[in-house]
């Protein structure tokens, strides 16, 4: 069965254009590319896969040159399906396992510029660093990532929840039983998180072991592909800076923490690439004293995330033995505690964050900490809309509780911010005396209305 993605319209939208560009489908193993790209090919009259790793016999098409006149027909005959423009999606998968076709591209939006060309793979990040050119300007990236919360409601068979709470607000809260619903089924997705996978076998079971059996599946099937990293870099460097940054999420990362001996340089690289590789999120410190945010960014100070929060706390438990603790927390914990005790409510908010904007750039994370010694404030997020710096904070508490967005508002003299908690859609006013008085808007959004974060500002 297909569980409807946020990349499903974008993938539409690409293909009923007039004139497009190949689509080079970029994310981690294992997010859903090569199954939200069958799913498109259902709109064509013809559909045809090739996976370089299952038939490299494709290869030899792409050596010698790249006259895409001569290999569509070449592809046609070998897999017994038209190849014409206008009505097949053409989908080269694993795509990193030929460097020759990923050069190909450039060369099918010149040529034959009304055939669907969509490529996809692991590790791609690499394979286009090793190309001289890959056709910049002619080929069209998407990033995706693991499924969102509201993927996760929608493939739980939740969408008329969905619907009753996306006509809530600050002035309409959803009503107390809805919003308590919501409640446990974010504790449910904050468990098995966005793997596809792993949602599938949730919805099949509702058991958690099983989902935590897919889990580790999928963390083994990353570490085994470190060894294709070898010439660059140790794998089992690679594998204690991931399970590393798994114990120091949402912190600021301490490269002395991930232990093994190595130098600080080794695991600046090791982390790099397990960056480009998708697997790690970075969030960066800005000043955040205007836009783009990314112009007072200081690369030395930044938070790391996982993909994916149930495949963090499975990094956990390899790590550090039973986290039975953990998973009972996450269940069973009050709203204050859930959210402010642990990094998982940061951590989810993150990922939503980046996962509900546009596909078609590469999006960035940002977070605030006053750089003076001494001093204890930080904001968790710190975002961009209307052309306004949006500071973002996870709380569960009240006004006592946010000092840090009160000093942030004040200094940077912001008048709109967010907390997201586990509280009903509200807002909160605060009269800053210290500021003339100024009147500081503070939009509650609930932790599962991450995708709602913007209405009403």
């Amino acid at each position: 069965m297909y569980y409807e993605r946020h990349i499903d319209n974008y993938l539409s939208e690409w293909a009923s254009r007039d004139v497009r560009k190949p689509v080079l489908l970029r994310g981690a193993r294992q997010v859903g590319k090569s199954t939200a790209v069958r799913h498109l090919g259902k709109q064509f009259e013809y559909y045809v896969e090739i996976n370089f790793e299952k038939k490299p016999e494709y290869k030899k098409l792409f050596q010698g040159n790249l006259d895409v006149m001569r290999i569509v027909p070449q592809i046609a005959a070998m897999y017994g399906k038209p190849v014409q423009a206008g009505k097949t999606l053409l989908f080269f998968d694993e795509i990193q396992t030929c460097p020759e076709a990923i050069m190909s591209l450039r060369f099918f939006k010149e040529d034959i510029p009304g055939l669907h060309v969509i490529a996809a793979g692991s590790l791609l990040e690499f394979a286009l660093e090793e190309l001289p050119t890959f056709g910049v300007g002619r080929i069209h990236s998407m990033f995706m990532y693991p499924m969102t919360f509201d993927e996760f409601l929608k493939a739980s068979g939740e969408q008329l929840l969905i619907d009753a709470r996306n006509q809530a607000s600050a002035r309409e809260p959803i009503p107390e039983p809805l919003h308590d619903r919501l409640i446990g089924l974010l504790r449910n997705y904050m468990l098995v998180g966005g793997m596809p996978e792993v949602v599938e076998r949730w919805v099949q079971t509702h058991d958690f072991i099983q989902c935590q059996e897919v889990q580790d599946d999928i963390i083994i099937s990353y570490e085994d592909d470190f060894a294709k990293y070898r010439k660059r870099i140790d794998s089992s460097l690679l594998r204690l800076t991931m399970r590393s940054a798994a114990v120091q999420v949402t912190r600021k990362f301490v490269y002395s923490q991930v232990g093994g001996g190595y130098r600080t340089d080794e695991i600046k690289k090791a982390l790099e690439m397990l960056i480009r590789a998708g697997i790690l999120i970075p969030v960066t410190h800005t000043n955040a004293n205007g836009l783009p945010l990314g112009s007072e960014a200081d690369h030395s100070y930044r938070k790391i995330l996982l993909l994916d929060t149930g495949l963090m706390l499975r990094l956990l438990n390899m790590t550090m033995g039973d986290i039975s603790q953990i998973t009972t927390h996450i269940l069973t914990a009050g709203a204050a505690d859930l959210v402010n005790k642990g990094p998982m409510a940061e951590q989810m908010v993150g990922l939503e964050m980046l996962r509900y904007q546009s596909p078609n750039i590469r999006h960035d994370l940002f977070y605030w900490v006053r750089q003076v010694r001494n001093s204890q404030a930080e904001i968790d997020y710190v975002a961009s809309h209307l052309q306004n710096v949006l500071p973002v904070e996870v709380k569960a508490g009240t006004q006592g509780g946010m000092k840090s967005l009160w000093l942030f508002m004040r200094e940077k003299r912001i008048s709109e911010a967010v907390r997201c908690s586990l509280e009903n859609f509200g807002t909160l006013d605060y009269i800053d005396n210290e500021a003339n008085a100024a009147v500081r808007h503070v939009h509650i959004c609930p932790l599962y209305a991450i995708s709602m974060m913007y209405s009403g500002l």
